[in-house]
């Protein structure tokens, strides 16, 4: 295994995640800040105190040019280590360069009461942060081999990922090599998450059985009132396990059946829930609870984030698209007969508990729509798991339990860590939107229900793929992978002819859209997103090419 290079802002983890990598693979583990404080007896602030900044970079090149020369060495470097040409050289050269990327509110929250970084010590840390940012970003991204985001809560997770992606650079290089997929989780635990919004913080339970369990559910239910939402798909299958368990822990209970199907997420849908709650005398105690796939997830959220000013609601997902994605984030809402999900509330829930088990009784057609959102969360955030997805496809598609468990784990973990850093999509968040401009206008211009969510959302991640090729962030093979990957999932990818004036219609009603120009959430490259307008003509090529 070659020399491994760690750069990246900081606060993003290097030395974390590098001591665990260099035990992972029985390598040594140095970190560039600490042995230049071991060689002068002088901590870092100290230097920059009394020596400035200058003769500290000119330290930390030398530390650089020595140790990068020497082998079996995974290397933790400075913040500004990069800043200098020769020391770019050193790393590029003599080693696999991973950039641990991390966003500027992660690091603010990570070196909040650090007095050990003196680039921090100002007035306003978080300005001083985006100026280091724009001029790093991109020397960060010149040498680097691999590319982690480091905004996931589990440190663990992130190292496996990165030594898949080690392990996968190793392969290229010999030709008798055979990777190992990443190893799915054990299919009968129970997995634990945790959205980390402060005083609206959430946990997601993910594991078989969990509707078995009724103490499970009434442990997040706060007061005697509970009112189940769910449709007349769901409520055969686990509408009463789900009652008997909340009688049995002294709730009164009153369930709401509504029609299933897209086509219903809609105002008088909305009013059916307002008129049971107030019949049943529902109070600001009660809790909502959505038993059902992401439709009934998002009607019951809005009607909780309404009713009474809000009250409580447990999402109890019973789909894999619901499990893997519209469950967790709090965006609540209907459709509009002019756009999806145009009215509605950001409004968290106060559990997720996923019950893989449901996933059994799942259509095949729903199942991959909910790889979809499964694709999107790799294609977007994390390479490796993209890897990992091609090379289990095949499992998912047979809901092998174990692949199936991993899958929804990774997709909440990496939702969660979006949500946590951006809860009202300010920003960031857009880019789990990745597809859905193009989806969006295809579930609304053939009607809502002709397609799935999950369906439109694939065929429109090809589509994103292809106008990103146009665009010039990404190569023909990257369309090729996506689109062969959305067609092994069982989903379309040829998009249905709506007329171009249609398209551009239906695109134009986003809610990423400002000042009328269309917003793409597009791949620049694989793994990583780019949220930005496009030129007209690349747009209607890309149409022409997918319709």
């Amino acid at each position: 295994m070659p020399n491994v290079f760690l750069v990246g802002l900081m606060g993003a983890g290097k030395t974390t995640i590098g001591r665990i990598l260099a035990r992972k693979l029985g390598s040594r583990f140095i970190d560039s800040d600490h042995e230049i404080e071991a060689r002068t007896g002088a901590s870092i602030p100290w230097i920059f105190e009394i020596e400035g900044e200058q003769s500290f970079r000119r330290r930390e090149a030398d530390v650089i040019r020595e140790l990068t020369s020497q082998q079996d060495l995974v290397l933790a470097t400075g913040g500004g280590a990069i800043l200098n040409a020769d020391s770019r050289a050193y790393l590029q050269s003599r080693g696999t360069v991973i950039y641990l990327r991390a966003t500027v509110n992660s690091i603010l929250q990570r070196t909040a009461h650090d007095k050990n970084r003196p680039l921090l010590q100002t007035a306003d840390p978080r300005k001083k942060l985006e100026e280091l940012m724009a001029v790093r970003d991109p020397l960060y991204m010149e040498i680097a081999d691999i590319v982690i985001d480091t905004g996931r809560p589990n440190v663990q997770s992130m190292v496996q990922s990165i030594l898949t992606q080690l392990e996968t650079r190793a392969c290229e290089a010999s030709p008798n090599c055979v990777t190992q997929a990443e190893p799915s989780m054990n299919e009968e635990s129970t997995i634990l998450l945790n959205v980390e919004l402060g005083e609206r913080s959430y946990p997601i339970s993910i594991g078989p059985a969990l509707l078995q369990d009724g103490a499970l559910l009434a442990r997040h239910v706060h007061g005697d009132k509970v009112a189940i939402v769910t449709n007349t798909t769901v409520a055969p299958l686990y509408l009463a396990r789900v009652e008997a368990g909340l009688r049995n822990a002294g709730k009164h209970v009153t369930s709401i059946v509504l029609p299933d199907g897209e086509e219903h997420k809609n105002w008088s849908s909305l009013m059916l829930i307002f008129d049971a709650l107030l019949a049943a005398k529902a109070d600001r105690k009660t809790t909502l609870i959505a038993l059902g796939g992401g439709v009934i997830g998002d009607l019951t959220g809005y009607a909780a984030a309404s009713y009474m000013r809000g009250v409580d609601f447990i999402q109890v997902p019973t789909t894999l698209l619901s499990q893997v994605d519209s469950s967790v984030g709090g965006k609540t809402g209907i459709n509009h007969p002019l756009g999806k999900n145009m009215i509605g509330a950001f409004y968290q829930p106060r559990a997720v508990i996923a019950d893989t088990s449901t996933l059994e009784t799942l259509p095949a057609r729903e199942l991959s729509a909910g790889l979809a959102e499964v694709i999107k969360h790799g294609a977007i955030i994390d390479a490796a798991f993209f890897d990992w997805i091609e090379a289990n496809i095949g499992k998912l598609m047979a809901r092998d339990k174990g692949a199936l468990a991993y899958a929804i784990a990774r997709s909440c973990e990496i939702k969660a860590d979006v949500v946590r850093q951006d809860e009202r999509e300010g920003g960031l968040r857009a880019i789990l939107n990745f597809g859905h401009t193009f989806g969006h206008a295809i579930e609304n211009g053939l009607g809502y229900g002709e397609w799935l969510h999950g369906e439109a959302v694939g065929c429109g991640m090809v589509m994103a793929a292809e106008l990103s090729h146009r665009m010039g962030l990404v190569d023909a093979a990257t369309v090729a992978r996506m689109r062969a990957l959305v067609t092994a999932a069982g989903l379309p990818v040829k998009a249905p002819d709506l007329g171009t004036q249609r398209w551009l219609e239906l695109m134009e009603v986003d809610k990423k859209n400002e000042g009328g120009a269309i917003k793409f959430i597009l791949l620049k490259p694989l793994g990583a997103p780019s949220i930005t307008n496009a030129p007209q003509e690349l747009l209607l090529a890309t149409l022409a090419a997918c319709v």
